[in-house]
């Protein structure tokens, strides 16, 4: 795991931080040639620093980890997992480690990497 977002995990609630690891786990497989970027707030996978190279972002809240799709709003999402009603970020609430596990959120990281140009 990167060194800033073990740093940044380490300041989170121990059931946060567990799903928080999950998700870098589950992104890291997925996105292996990442440029991983981390803050205060969270933690990104991207193509390039800076939010037009954003693919994914993940933020830990108290009870959940947003994971956020950086061209959500134009990404097919049948199942309906996305939220947010910006012209552009959508975001999926991680609250159990089952949550990661749905074949729709495969579905929604691969069509976003491919979006991307990463796949």
């Amino acid at each position: 795991m990167d060194t800033a977002v073990a740093k940044l995990l380490e300041r989170q609630e121990p059931p946060v931080r567990a799903l928080a690891e999950s998700l870098y786990d589950k992104l890291n497989r997925a996105f292996s040639g990442a440029v991983i970027t981390c803050d205060d707030q969270g933690f990104g996978f991207g193509t390039d620093t800076g939010y037009k190279g954003l693919v994914f972002s993940a933020m830990p809240h108290r009870a959940h980890v947003n994971l956020g799709f950086n061209r959500g709003a134009e990404l097919p999402d049948p199942a309906g997992l996305l939220e947010g009603t910006g012209k552009v970020h959508r975001h999926y609430k991680v609250r159990t480690v089952a949550d990661l596990d749905r074949p729709e959120l495969d579905e929604l990281i691969i069509a976003a990497l491919t979006k991307a140009g990463v796949r």
